[in-house]
């Protein structure tokens, strides 16, 4: 027996809300774009890491994230007064580490929901969300659930402070999101760096605004507002400077059809909001020429995916979402 859970890509801050928005995308071509872990039972616990991006990992499997992730759940397990199983745990990483796309995010939350299907779901998803945010942190050096929740839930997601730490937005069905990875990465912490520990009274007062109108917008149905207000005041104009030609490409971007184009998470990923599959599709061909550095960079054509982790069959490779 074995359990496959693959978890998608996300766009952390989704441009408007630093920290408190989160998106989980999934190409239209059908692609899986994220991480996928696989558990087994073993004789005893090994961890191995394939995929893509593997190289990219810790040479040790003890400072694997996922190691972490198996040392913490089962540590939660014992309190629980429940028998810790021998178990292989597998990691395809499909997401290049640094990416902007909640590389690490989809990993923990892959690992974290496996283990838990495995043992018949002792946790509840707060319960999971919070252990996945114990390891973000550990990670990223602070402690924010923008990749976690929508990477584990789906959807847009608003980061709360209230018990379900996270709330689910409404969406524009038929808008597409392109993204682009230009081949090279940016660690989260180091982008963070470059932020001011402060900002200006004015700056937190457009930001509140930006934030909370297109928050009104979504739920009104009014995209004119939406794509109006999706705007960032608080990270672009500190980290466009780590992106390669970020103003140049937005600047053409919006020339040729995209409605929007931001920074996904600390980057270097950028995305490109668009409301016609003919935008996406000239957005994504415009992004493949002009925001490429080497032959690692890629780019997809994604909706928002209103599914997070899933359960992956290994023969058809079919999903099916965990209940």
């Amino acid at each position: 027996m074995s359990i496959k859970v693959f978890a998608p890509a996300s766009i952390g801050n989704f441009s408007v809300g630093y920290d408190l928005l989160g998106a989980a995308v999934k190409p239209v071509d059908g692609t899986l774009l994220g991480d996928t872990v696989t558990v087994t039972r073993n004789s005893r616990y090994q961890l191995r890491s394939t995929g893509r991006f593997a190289e990219q990992l810790p040479s040790s499997p003890d400072d694997n994230i996922i190691h972490h992730c198996h040392e913490l759940f089962h540590q939660k397990l014992s309190v629980k007064e429940e028998s810790k199983q021998a178990l292989q745990l597998t990691l395809e990483k499909n997401l290049p580490v640094g990416s902007g796309l909640g590389s690490s995010s989809s990993s923990i939350v892959a690992a974290l929901v496996a283990l838990n299907h495995w043992y018949k779901e002792p946790f509840s998803d707060r319960e999971l969300l919070l252990m996945m945010g114990e390891m973000e942190a550990q990670i990223s050096g602070s402690l924010h659930y923008d990749n976690i929740a929508p990477c584990f839930l789906g959807g847009l997601q608003l980061m709360s402070d209230d018990s379900k730490i996270s709330k689910s937005l409404p969406w524009f069905e038929d808008w597409y999101i392109v993204i682009a990875n230009p081949g090279t990465n940016i660690l989260t912490k180091a982008a963070r760096d470059v932020i001011p520990k402060s900002i200006e009274l004015s700056k937190a007062t457009a930001y509140a605004k930006n934030l909370a109108n297109f928050i009104q917008s979504l739920y009104q149905r009014d995209k004119a507002s939406a794509l109006h207000h999706l705007k960032d005041v608080i990270a672009e104009p500190y980290r466009h400077e780590l992106l390669p030609n970020f103003n140049q490409v937005k600047q053409q971007l919006l020339q040729e059809g995209a409605s929007a184009m931001g920074i996904s998470g600390s980057g270097p990923t950028v995305f490109a909001l668009c409301e016609t599959l003919s935008a996406a599709n000239q957005a994504h061909q415009y992004l493949q020429q002009h925001y490429n550095d080497n032959e690692r960079a890629f780019s997809h054509v994604c909706q928002l995916s209103a599914q997070g982790a899933q359960q992956i069959d290994h023969h058809a490779e079919n999903a099916a979402c965990l209940s």
